[in-house]
């Protein structure tokens, strides 16, 4: 394996692809690329995430990626320009599985281009330069 590169297992998890037709409850909100904003869409995506069934045990996980999430596309996808806006959807699946879709204005990045967290000497690379 070349040097700076890691062997990654594969996850534990069971990933499987959303259906549309099982979705039951769904949110959707633009709000103002404003840090501000982020509270109040995710006070009302919990409300609603505590009428499905089992998401309540993972309530404090699904609040802190979604606000990471709307974080992120507010000050680096908008830039903190309360001018831009953020759109978010969150959906409940029957059975428990839950969608959640960020999208921001900015360019995005090729995240193959990113070196690994995992390597010692990558963690704080970029950081002061």
């Amino acid at each position: 394996m070349p040097a700076g590169m890691i062997e990654v297992t594969p996850s534990a998890h069971v990933f499987k692809e959303f259906d549309a037709n099982r979705l039951s409850r769904r949110l959707s909100a633009v709000i103002a690329a404003d840090t501000g904003a982020i509270s109040l869409f995710t006070d009302q995506v919990m409300l609603l995430l505590q009428e499905q069934d089992g998401a309540e045990a993972k309530g404090f996980d699904i609040e802190l990626a979604l606000r990471e999430a709307l974080a992120n596309a507010v000050l680096h996808g908008c830039k903190s320009d309360p001018g831009k806006r953020v759109e978010c959807t969150v959906a409940c699946e029957e059975g428990g599985g839950i969608l959640i879709i960020v999208r921001d204005p900015g360019t995005g990045f090729d995240p193959l281009s990113v070196q690994s967290p995992l390597v010692g000497e990558n963690i704080l690379a970029g950081e002061f330069s």
